[in-house]
């Protein structure tokens, strides 16, 4: 196993809910201090890429416009609960990588929340949004046989309604009430299931529209440019 992969694996799953846990502990603006350590700590596998590869600015501005865009469908879209930031994401992780995926999620979220207002959901949404873009990443970058914008459309909604909602609801579960128990998580996770499904709606609308437009425009930059695994 490569390892930048052992890196990515680390990070999503031992360093950055470690951070999380962490960060509850601490008093005042913690998540401040939370969400600045996530930033620095996805960016590890960059230094990690430096090392090996050396990847090119271009690659860079690349990722730096795909947040943007990212932060842009969150900030610009006026329908209510009507975000496309998660297919954005999305599309990134299944374009440029899961760990590209996992920097637009992060970034974006801690970006946009600049326009929504920071907050203890901060560090959550970054966690969240960001294992949407690793997982569509790790599940379809470099497939190009299931790159179908109704199957991914399918598969964006049943993974924000089961896995990327829940695990955004979870923000509240650990940080609202200084009691948890199995009741009072059940009533977190059933009053925002109708938030999710919502969400998840907005996703799978946003990736049977723009899926293959943007993919298509991805892959073309990463062709021309000898840009990530295309070079």
């Amino acid at each position: 196993m490569k390892k930048t992969t052992i890196c990515n694996l680390l990070l999503l799953f031992v360093l950055i809910p470690g951070t999380l846990f962490l960060g509850t502990q601490l008093s005042g603006r913690w998540y401040y201090l939370t969400s600045t350590m996530m930033i620095v700590e996805v960016m590890i596998p960059f230094f990690l890429a430096f090392e090996t590869r050396r990847p090119q600015a271009r690659e860079l501005v690349t990722l730096a416009v795909m947040c943007a865009l990212a932060v842009a469908s969150r900030v610009v879209m006026l329908i209510p609960n009507f975000k496309p930031m998660t297919a954005i994401v999305m599309i990134t992780g299944i374009a440029l990588g899961a760990q590209s995926g996992f920097v637009c999620g992060a970034v974006g979220a801690f970006a946009s929340n600049f326009f929504f207002s920071q907050g203890p959901w901060t560090p959550w949404q970054m966690m969240a949004y960001g294992f949407a873009g690793f997982l569509a990443g790790g599940l379809f970058h470099k497939r190009f046989p299931l790159r179908n914008p109704a199957a991914l459309a399918v598969w964006g909604f049943f993974t924000i309604v089961l896995v990327i909602g829940p695990l955004l609801d979870c923000c509240t579960v650990f940080t609202v009430s200084s009691r948890i128990t199995w009741k009072y998580a059940l009533a977190v996770f059933t009053a925002g299931f109708a938030y999710n499904v919502q969400h998840g709606i907005a996703c799978a609308v946003t990736l049977l529209l723009f899926s293959r437009p943007l993919l298509s425009k991805l892959e073309r930059l990463k062709t021309k440019y000898g840009m990530m695994d295309a070079g």
